[in-house]
């Protein structure tokens, strides 16, 4: 069994190629980086060193690595002749290794099992994403995608820190991790990767994870920065932004509970097991790191702005989420793009013109009036644009 894997940074070693490689495939990596490209593929093995409650190191190997810009030909046949692809390389970054994909399913000999394709990304329906890319440049000669691949939407977690100097390509992650198939396109014919979950309606999975996890995880950045603290761990130690993000959470369970028919007490365990996660002091995590983004994170269905819009559609202001998105606001970083961004946003435009193209959000919706506040009391406080 083979399975190509597109991004070799972290994530993609220290997760997903790791879950393959247990599974029992032989994973080729793709990738643009040269010379982590070059790296793997002159090395033998990796180590995966997973951090926490019982904590274990696993051993990768059965790889290989290819050049996903100077090694296209290469990567088609690879393709071809793959039972699995998958992705970690953002969103946004799917449009661009669609073409590839394309073409080996394209190429691919006549009565092969169709290619299963799954995007392992940090957004909803990513697989979708790429099957539209996949979709504006199919050449229709070569028949009907619909039969020659299998296009599956995933929902993964995994909190993969960024890596001390020196490691190579050993890779740090935490022990937890959870990786959601939806199984109803596949007919039957599943894949087998043991460390997966199939299920057969995905939607309040990954809602589960973005209103639990990325709500979570960002809220205890925001807190932390305001609070002057570097490190999530040293955020979650705080008593007032534990409570703070224990509040937020407490929050998006109500919605989960009421909205996709989550067990209550399952909900409560889970927001536990989250919050346990975000306390690991074995994982280096920085609240700018977590932070960064603001605008992304901020936006209309994501993480604050959707489970706050729809607390607020059913009649119910989200106190603790608007306390997060007030500190979502102050946060201040010259490094990261979309925070100057925000800065120059709220110093240039008045505050219900910034709180639509920072949120999305019109000023009909019951939410409007309360961000628009905070984004009002924010100009207050005398934000600058920064350069």
């Amino acid at each position: 069994m083979k399975a190509v894997h597109f991004g070799a940074g972290n994530i993609g070693r220290g997760f997903v190629g790791l879950l393959l490689h247990q599974a029992g495939y032989e994973v080729v990596f793709a990738d643009v980086a040269d010379a982590l490209i070059t790296q793997l593929a002159a090395a033998d093995s990796y180590q995966v060193h997973e951090v926490g409650e019982s904590p274990t190191v696993s051993t990768v190997d059965n790889f290989r690595a290819i050049n996903s810009s100077t090694q296209e030909s290469q990567l088609i046949e690879e393709i071809a002749t793959a039972d699995i692809v998958t992705t970690a390389v953002g969103p946004h970054i799917l449009k661009f290794v669609a073409p590839a994909i394309a073409k080996g399913i394209a190429v691919r000999e006549a009565g092969k099992a169709p290619l299963q394709v799954m995007a392992c990304e940090n957004a909803i329906n990513a697989t979708d994403i790429l099957r539209e890319a996949i979709v504006s440049c199919w050449d229709d000669a070569a028949g009907p995608l619909d039969e020659a691949a299998v296009f599956a939407n995933t929902a993964v977690d995994r909190i993969v820190p960024n890596q001390e100097p020196g490691q190579g390509l050993d890779v740090t992650v935490e022990t937890f991790y959870e990786w959601v198939i939806d199984r109803t396109p596949f007919g039957g014919a599943a894949p087998v990767i043991p460390g997966a979950t199939f299920v057969d309606e995905l939607g309040p999975y990954i809602e589960r994870k973005l209103f639990t996890v990325n709500t979570g995880h960002a809220s205890a950045a925001y807190f932390g920065f305001e609070a002057g603290l570097e490190k999530i761990s040293e955020a979650m130690a705080d008593q007032d932004v534990a409570a703070d993000v224990r509040a937020v959470l407490d929050e998006t369970k109500q919605l989960l509970v009421a909205k996709h028919g989550f067990n209550h007490d399952e909900q409560e365990a889970y927001v536990q097991k989250i919050l346990g996660r975000f306390t690991n002091p074995h994982l280096p995590d920085t609240v700018h790191r977590v932070g960064r983004a603001p605008l992304r994170k901020l936006s209309r269905h994501e993480r604050f702005i959707g489970p706050a819009a729809e607390l607020a559609e059913r009649g119910i202001v989200p106190e603790a989420l608007l306390g997060a998105i007030a500190s979502a606001l102050r946060f201040n970083d010259p490094a990261d793009a979309e925070a100057v961004e925000l800065g120059q946003i709220l110093a240039s435009s008045e505050p219900a013109e910034a709180t639509e193209r920072i949120t999305g959000l019109t000023s009909e919706h019951p939410l409007f009036a309360a961000v628009c506040g905070l984004v009002e009391e924010r100009k207050a406080e005398g934000v600058t644009a920064t350069v």
